[in-house]
């Protein structure tokens, strides 16, 4: 059948819309309007369009109406222009930007659009919450009203079987401008059963993104606090700040637990932390305040901080917070540029261990570090200069164990390369740099010292590639450096550098200690191999072997570091992924009796249901590293989606050394369209004086649609 269109002014039919998206009244066609403040015209399509003897505008057969990202969708339309009333006859479908549906049976409104009456009315938010009722009532160009209301974000089947959760009410309220629904007489029923009663409900619009209420709710059970719930409250402040209130009581514990969160036009700030009255210290107040942000500063400067203090050692720990034992504070300024480099920082740190006393370790910290890069045309290649500058303090003021350090370093380096023949690559590296100390409270080192380190480097590459016949392509590398440095005076305590690590990273550094208050001394050779294979159908892998010689041994360097005596521990690494979801990464150190003294494996498998990894660390004892006994420990972690709907979770981390288990945890998920359901349990082992082993249990009820996102295509229930 052919179709007719019909183009109207102001939506004066197509805009019926019960659903209040347009409001505004419908001019007559004889009033004088400014063409700038109409409405987009509308467009109406029929089988058949005809005006009656008494003026009645009729559109029959398959009526679709659009305006905007409005469209609408009857099988008969009529307008009488005398009364300014429109009837729809259904049934009537109208959609606004894929977030608002309305379904009803028929509908009348008046002329305004802004009141009327709908039959067997249905609204769908987002295409997941909907209100299905006998009949609703469009009033004022705002509200909508529904009675005998049946509201759910559950996949209703046709045959009768009740929705998995429903909120019944006498009648609801749907609020256009504020976007918030507003139940009268409301009973939650799960599977049909009455479970919650409520006289008076309010909800948000689902299409509203924030929106103040209730938060999911959920449940913790631990064998040191009992059983808990936590309800948390969102308050919305503005269109650009919020906070979130959430107690915590249980028959050992009352928290009240707070975030605050505000993003401005350069930056953005958040709060949170939580207040504690416990049975575990009687008494006394507990809690802990975390805060971060950052702020964009006029020349690209940027301004961060980073705030972390508890109550006490243990508080994280109890009430399954990030699990760190010591907490670092900074606020920084920097700014990063092409060819510059800016970045100074304060930093303090408080200890949780037990094994460390808070005025003896450095918890006060100043660093400046500037960097800048040169091209000079005259000789080629780079020029790099830095500045450094470093502090740390104790507030202890005791000899030795009170020891305060400052410093101040200036670095400038040259580098170029050259192409020689068959391929050769040459680096070449000359440099030099002069530290001066200032040590406090320590009567084993002189309180001025200056130093000065000149040094050169130059390191031959030899990159060799062959092209497989299956198109995998393969790369070797060949690589000697030889290497001198002169440290003028080493008479300096190491408080940065205890900890050294021996890796790719610094294989070919003429310096392998972290930081500047330790330098390398002498000539030093390092001979070393990188090796990759790409291949055609998504296979990686990579592997570095290399070793360091020195004419002179350096007694700085810890035993696990791999670096000690004339010749290093010889450093493997490899990496290898596969098409199929696999990877593996690990490094070790090799001594000359072929045995690791330190190693670390990491291995990960991931596919579209399943996913696993885990890792292992091997270290020997070293007391310069405060390790005094062996370390062998394996973390596992992995997920198993064993449906759409069902999806299970475990972790562990296993001491080998001691044979005995650390940390343990499960958990398992349901979700569909309407319902997600979180259980955990994890049981923590370790124990010190302030920290008691203990069990924890987890479980949350999220109505999705309501309180969080549902993904309601993906999880659907099925009626058969």
């Amino acid at each position: 059948m052919r179709k007719f269109a019909l183009l109207l002014l102001s939506g004066a039919v197509a805009l019926s819309l019960p659903s209040g998206v347009l409001a505004q009244t419908l001019p007559e066609q004889d009033q004088t309007t400014d063409a700038s403040q109409q409405e987009p015209p509308a467009l109406l399509v029929a089988d058949k369009i005809f005006i009656t003897p008494e003026r009645v505008l009729i559109a029959e057969g398959n009526v679709e109406a659009f305006q905007g990202d409005v469209k609408m969708t009857a099988s008969r339309i009529l307008y009488d222009r005398e009364s300014g009333e429109l009837t729809l006859e259904g049934p009537i479908r109208i959609d606004q930007g894929n977030r608002t549906t309305v379904l009803a049976d028929s509908a009348e409104l008046d002329r305004g659009l802004l009141n009327g009456l709908l039959i067997g009315a249905r609204m769908v938010f987002d295409q997941q919450v909907q209100i299905a009722s006998v009949q609703a009532t469009r009033a004022g160009g705002r509200y909508t009203q529904f009675s005998k209301v049946s509201a759910t974000s559950c996949h209703v089947c046709t045959d009768g079987r009740p929705p998995l959760w429903q909120i019944r009410a006498r009648k609801v309220t749907h609020d256009q401008l504020e976007r918030q629904l507003y139940f009268e007489g409301a009973q939650f029923r799960v599977l049909d059963v009455p479970v919650f009663y409520f006289p008076y409900l309010r909800l948000p619009d689902p299409t509203l993104d924030r929106a103040t209420g209730f938060l999911v709710p959920s449940v913790r059970t631990t064998s040191q606090l009992g059983t808990g719930i936590k309800v948390p409250y969102f308050f919305k402040l503005g269109d650009h700040k919020d906070l979130t209130l959430t107690p915590y009581l249980s028959g050992k514990t009352r928290t009240l637990g707070y975030r605050y969160r505000q993003a401005f036009k350069n930056g953005r700030i958040k709060i949170e932390g939580a207040h504690t009255r416990d049975d575990l210290q009687r008494d006394e107040a507990r809690g802990y305040f975390f805060t971060n942000g950052w702020f964009d500063l006029p020349d690209d400067y940027r301004l961060t901080f980073n705030i972390r203090t508890t109550s006490d050692d243990s508080y994280l720990a109890d009430y399954g917070l990030p699990d760190f034992d010591r907490l670092r504070s900074e606020i920084a300024l920097e700014r990063i540029k092409r060819d510059t480099a800016f970045r100074t920082s304060l930093n303090h740190y408080k200890t949780l261990r037990d094994s460390e006393d808070q005025d003896q370790i450095p918890s006060r910290i100043f660093d400046l570090n500037y960097r800048k890069r040169f091209f000079p045309a005259a000789v080629g290649g780079e020029v790099r200069m830095a500045f450094i500058g470093h502090a740390h303090e104790r507030t202890s003021n005791e000899d030795v164990i009170g020891r305060d350090v400052a410093r101040a370093t200036f670095d400038t380096e040259w580098l170029r390369s050259w192409i020689l023949g068959w391929g050769l690559r040459a680096d070449a590296q000359v440099g030099a740099s002069i530290d001066t100390f200032n040590i406090r409270h320590d009567s084993a080192y002189p309180d001025q010292v200056t130093r000065t380190t000149p040094r050169a480097a130059l390191t031959l590459r030899l990159p060799m590639t062959r092209r497989e016949a299956s198109g995998a392509t393969q790369l070797l590398e060949p690589i000697a450096q030889i290497g001198w440095t002169h440290v003028s005076d080493n008479d300096v305590p190491i408080d940065e550098s205890t900890f050294q690590e021996f890796d790719q990273g610094n294989l070919l550094s003429l310096s392998r200690f972290p930081a500047e208050d330790r330098r390398e001394d002498g000539v030093s050779g390092v001979v070393g191999m990188n090796w990759a294979r790409y291949g055609s159908r998504g296979w990686q892998a990579r592997a570095t072997i290399g070793q360091v010689f020195r004419a002179d041994a350096d007694p700085d360097f810890n035993l696990t570091s791999g670096l000690q005596g004339t010749s290093s521990d010889v450093l493997i690494a490899g990496q290898l992924e596969t098409p199929n979801g696999w990877s593996l990464a690990g490094r070790g150190l090799v001594n000359g009796d072929f045995s690791f003294a330190k190693a670390e494996l990491r291995a990960a498998w991931q596919k579209e249901t399943t996913a696993l990894s885990g890792s292992y660390v091997w270290q020997e004892p070293d007391p310069a590293e405060n390790v005094d006994d062996e370390i062998s420990e394996i973390w596992l972690r992995g997920r198993y989606d064993i449906d759409q709907n069902w999806q299970t979770r475990a972790q562990a981390r296993y001491d080998l050394s001691e044979s005995e288990p650390i940390r343990y945890g499960l958990g398992i998920t349901y979700r569909n369209e309407c319902v997600q359901v979180n259980m955990s349990v994890s049981r923590r082992y370790t124990s010190s004086s302030s920290i008691e082993p203990s069990t924890e249990f987890g479980f949350t009820v999220a109505l999705t649609g309501y309180s969080v996102e549902g993904g309601g295509k993906q999880y659907k229930r099925r009626c058969s």
